[in-house]
C-alpha cells in the first residue's frame, strides 16, 4: 500500500503527506499537485496510520473540488472509507446546523435560500418600507444585508445580529430601530430560511456559544486539512481555528499568489501571516512549459504582499509566448480566430483552446469572429454576448418595430414595468384570438377594451409607432440610443446596479456603429438588414457547441482549470488591471488584479497568446494603451507581434500613475440627473439636482440616499460600479 500513497509524489509532496501532526502550512503553486497532495495524505492517515476516515475532515472551496478528492480517495482505499466529510465549508456547516440548530430555536429541515429566493424577500423587505428598490438596487441592497450580517462595526450591530435579530427571546431590536435591512432578516426567521452566509455565521454561533457542541466536533475531527485557504474569510477562519484548538493538527494548503476574492471578504494575509510549526513549499509546476512559467514568475514577483517562490517545471521548453497588438478590436479579435483555424488545420481540436477576459462583455469581438470563421465554441460560466437578457430586451423593441411579432411584445410590453401583467396579457390574447390578429394590431385596434387604455401602455405603443416613423431616416445606432432612452430600459439596467448590463449595451451600440462602418459602402443600412444579420449570430448551429468547442470565460471563472492553448484577450490598461479596483482598494486593488493577471497565465499548459489593442473603449470612456502587467514581462519572455510603437508605454505609465495617484478630494467627477452615486458614509442615492456650474470644484449635488437628501460637493461622490466579474 505504501507504493499506492507514494505513488508519483515528489519530495516536496511526500514531505507534506508524511507531516500529519501540528500546524503545517503548505504553499501550493499552480499546478504543483495540491490535490493530489490531500488525497494522498488523507489515504496515508487511513491506510498507514489506522485513523478513521470519521475522524478527519478534509474541506475544499467547490462541489466539484469535493467530488474529485472522494474520487482520488475512493480508488486508494477500501470501500467504505470514503465519507462526507470531504465537503465544502458550506457543507461541513449544514452538518453542524442539522445536528445543533434546534438551540436557535429552528427545525433541523430549515430551508436553504438560493439567490432567486434572496431578491424575492429583498423586494418585499423595501417594499414594506416604501423604498423605491429601482433606487436603492436590489444587489445593492443585498449588499449591505452580507455586510450587516459580517461587519460588527454596521451602525445597528450593537451586537452581532444572531444575537440582536434571530434569537427568539433575546436581545431584541427596538421597533425604533427596524428597518428594511432588519426586517429582511426578520422575513428569513419566520420562514426558518437561511441564505449562504447565514450557513457559516450560525454553524460558528454554535460552536462559539455551546460548549458541548464544540467539543464535540473538536473530539470527532483529529485531523483537519483545509485546501485554497487563500479564499477563507474571517468566519472561514474562526471555524477552522476552533475546530482544531484540542488536536491542533491543521493542514492547510493555498496560495497567496493566486487570492483573487479579496473584494469579497477573503483574507489571504491570514495565511501568510498564519503561525505554523511546519511550512512547505510547493514549486515544481507539472502542467505548463517554462515559457509559460517564466511569464507568470516575472508578473507575480511585483507583488509585496506574498510568499516568495519561484514556479519551475522540468517539462521542455516550447513555443516563448506571444504578445499580439492590433491597431483596433476587431483585428485583435480576427487574430484569435486565425490563430485557432491554422492550429485547427495542423490536428488540434477546438477543445484545447481557451479564450480568457477579464470582463464578460469582452466576449462579443471575439463570438463575433468565431461565428464569421465557423469556430465552434461556448460560454462557460456565462451567456452568450446576443443570448444576454439586456441585449435581448433590446432587440426584441427593434424587431416589434419592424415584425410588431407576438413574441418581440411579450418580452417587452411590460419592460421596464407598465402595470400591465398575466392577467392584462391574458385578456390580450384573448381578443387577438378573436380578431385574428396580432397582439400589437389588437392593441392599435379602436376596438380594444378601455381595460387596456392604460397611461403607460399608450406611451408604449406611441413609442413603437414613432420609432416605425424615426427609422426611416435615422442611423440604427441613433435608433437604439432612442429606444434605450425613451423606453426606460436604460434607466431600469442603471438603476439595478448591474455594470456588467451596462458594459453590455454600450458594446452593442459600439457593435453597431461598427455595423454601419463596415456596411457604408451599401446603398441601404436598413434594420431589417441588420436584424437578419444579428439572427446569423443567434443562429441555432451554434447553441448547442459542447463536446469540440472554443471555451469562453472570465479569468475568474478559469480558476482551478487548465487548457492546452490559451489566450489571454482584452490586456489593455483600465480594463485589465480594472481601473476601478484600483481606484476602490489602491494598492490592495493592483496587487489582486496581478494575482488575477497571474492566473490568467498559469492556466495554459503548452502555448500563451496575449492580445490587446488601439481605439477608443467605450467602457473606459478612452483611448487604449497597453496594460501595465505586459511591461511587466521580463525582457525576451514574450514575442510581440504586430504593429506595436513601445512608445505606447508611455501613455499606459501616464494612464497608471494617474488611476494610482486617484484622490477623490481632488478629482471632480460630473454627474447627470437621475445618475445613480456613492457617498463613502450615506452609501448609494441618486443625484436629483445640481448646483453650479459644470466644471466647478465647489459644484453641489442633491442626492436622494434612499429618502434622505443631501447637499454634498461633487469631489466627495463617486460613480456607482457593478460588481467583479467571478
Amino acid at each position: 500500500m505504501e507504493n499506492v500513497v507514494f505513488d508519483k509524489l515528489n519530495d516536496h509532496q511526500k514531505e507534506a503527506v508524511l507531516s500529519t501532526e501540528g500546524r503545517v502550512r503548505v504553499i501550493a503553486g499552480a499546478g504543483s499537485g495540491k490535490t493530489r497532495v490531500l488525497a494522498h495524505r488523507f489515504v496515508y492517515l487511513v491506510n498507514e496510520l489506522g485513523i478513521s476516515p470519521s475522524n478527519i475532515l478534509c474541506m475544499t472551496f467547490t462541489n466539484k473540488a469535493a467530488q474529485e478528492m472522494k474520487n482520488r480517495i475512493s480508488r486508494m482505499v477500501d470501500i467504505g472509507n470514503v465519507n462526507d466529510l470531504i465537503c465544502t465549508i458550506h457543507g461541513f456547516c449544514v452538518k453542524v446546523l442539522r445536528r445543533d440548530i434546534y438551540r436557535m430555536g429552528y427545525p433541523k429541515n430549515f430551508i436553504i435560500l438560493d439567490e432567486e429566493d434572496c431578491k424575492a424577500l429583498a423586494k418585499q423587505a423595501t417594499q414594506e418600507f416604501n423604498e423605491d428598490y429601482t433606487i436603492k438596487t436590489i444587489k445593492g441592497f443585498l449588499s449591505e444585508v452580507l455586510r450587516a450580517k459580517t461587519d460588527p462595526l454596521f451602525p445597528w450591530a450593537l451586537k452581532p445580529y444572531i444575537e440582536t435579530i434571530v434569537l427568539p427571546t433575546i436581545n431584541k431590536l427596538n421597533p425604533s430601530n427596524i428597518d428594511s435591512i432588519a426586517r429582511y432578516i426578520q422575513l428569513q426567521v419566520n420562514s426558518f430560511a437561511l441564505d449562504f452566509t447565514d450557513i457559516v455565521e450560525f454553524a460558528k454561533y454554535l460552536l462559539t456559544t455551546y460548549k458541548d457542541v464544540r467539543e464535540y466536533w473538536q473530539n470527532t475531527l483529529n485531523y483537519i486539512m483545509v485546501d485554497e485557504v487563500q479564499d477563507c474569510n474571517a468566519s472561514d477562519w474562526a471555524i477552522m481555528t476552533i475546530l482544531s484548538e484540542k488536536h491542533r493538527n491543521l493542514f492547510i494548503v493555498g496560495d497567496p499568489d493566486q487570492a483573487i476574492y479579496e473584494w469579497r471578504g477573503s483574507r489571504p494575509k491570514d495565511f501568510i501571516d498564519f503561525c505554523s510549526d511546519k511550512d512547505i513549499t510547493l514549486s515544481e509546476n507539472y502542467r505548463s512549459t517554462p515559457n509559460i512559467l517564466n511569464v507568470a514568475n516575472s508578473i507575480i514577483s511585483k507583488n509585496h504582499n506574498r510568499i516568495k517562490k519561484d514556479l519551475f517545471t522540468k517539462i521542455s521548453p516550447s513555443k516563448v509566448a506571444i504578445h499580439f497588438h492590433a491597431k483596433n478590436e476587431e483585428m485583435e479579435s480576427e487574430w484569435v480566430a486565425k490563430q485557432i483555424i491554422s492550429m485547427k488545420e495542423e490536428g488540434c481540436h477546438f477543445s484545447v483552446f481557451a479564450i480568457l477576459y477579464r470582463a464578460s462583455f469582452l466576449s462579443r469581438n471575439i463570438e463575433q469572429a468565431f461565428i464569421d470563421n465557423k469556430i465552434k465554441y461556448e460560454v462557460w460560466g456565462g451567456i452568450r454576448f446576443f443570448e444576454r437578457m439586456e441585449i435581448k430586451d433590446i432587440l426584441a423593441y427593434l424587431r416589434l418595430i419592424v415584425y410588431m411579432d407576438d413574441l418581440s411584445l411579450k418580452r417587452v410590453i411590460n419592460k421596464p414595468s407598465r402595470k400591465f401583467g398575466p392577467k392584462s396579457f391574458q385578456e390580450l390574447e384573448k381578443l387577438a384570438a378573436q380578431k385574428g390578429t396580432s397582439l400589437y394590431e389588437t392593441l392599435l385596434s379602436n376596438q380594444v377594451s378601455a381595460f387596456f387604455d392604460k397611461k403607460p401602455i399608450r406611451g408604449f405603443i406611441n413609442l413603437i409607432e414613432e420609432c416605425k416613423v424615426f427609422k426611416e431616416y435615422s442611423s440604427i445606432s441613433e435608433l437604439l440610443e432612442y429606444i434605450l432612452k425613451e423606453s426606460g430600459l436604460w434607466n431600469l439596467y442603471r438603476t439595478d446596479g448591474d455594470e456588467d448590463r451596462l458594459e453590455n449595451i454600450r458594446e452593442l451600440i459600439s457593435s453597431v456603429k461598427h455595423y454601419e462602418e463596415a456596411n457604408a459602402e451599401e446603398e441601404t443600412i436598413s434594420l431589417e438588414t441588420y436584424l437578419q444579420d444579428i439572427a446569423l449570430y443567434t443562429n441555432a448551429d451554434y447553441k448547442n457547441g459542447k463536446g469540440d468547442t472554443v471555451k469562453l470565460m472570465t479569468v475568474h471563472q478559469a480558476k482551478g482549470l487548465e487548457f492546452p492553448y490559451v489566450f489571454v484577450v482584452g490586456l489593455n490598461e483600465g480594463i485589465f488591471p480594472s481601473h476601478r479596483t484600483i481606484r476602490e482598494r489602491r494598492k490592495e486593488g493592483e496587487e489582486e488584479e496581478r494575482r488575477l493577471m497571474y492566473v490568467a497565465v498559469t492556466r495554459a499548459e503548452k502555448a500563451l497568446f496575449l492580445t490587446e489593442s488601439e481605439g477608443y473603449d467605450n467602457s473606459l470612456q478612452s483611448n487604449k494603451f497597453p496594460s501595465r502587467f505586459l511591461k511587466e514581462i521580463g525582457d525576451g519572455l514574450i514575442e510581440v507581434k504586430g504593429d506595436f510603437n513601445p512608445y505606447l508605454y508611455v501613455s499606459t505609465e501616464m494612464l497608471a500613475q494617474r488611476v494610482d495617484s486617484y484622490d477623490r478630494r481632488k478629482i471632480c467627477l460630473q454627474f447627470e440627473i437621475g445618475e445613480q452615486v456613492r457617498h463613502k458614509v450615506f452609501g448609494e442615492g441618486v443625484v436629483i439636482e445640481k448646483q453650479g456650474n459644470s466644471g466647478d470644484e465647489y459644484l453641489v449635488y442633491v442626492v436622494d440616499f434612499a429618502g434622505r437628501i443631501k447637499y454634498l460637493k461633487s469631489s466627495f461622490l463617486e460613480k456607482c460600479y457593478g460588481t467583479h466579474d467571478e
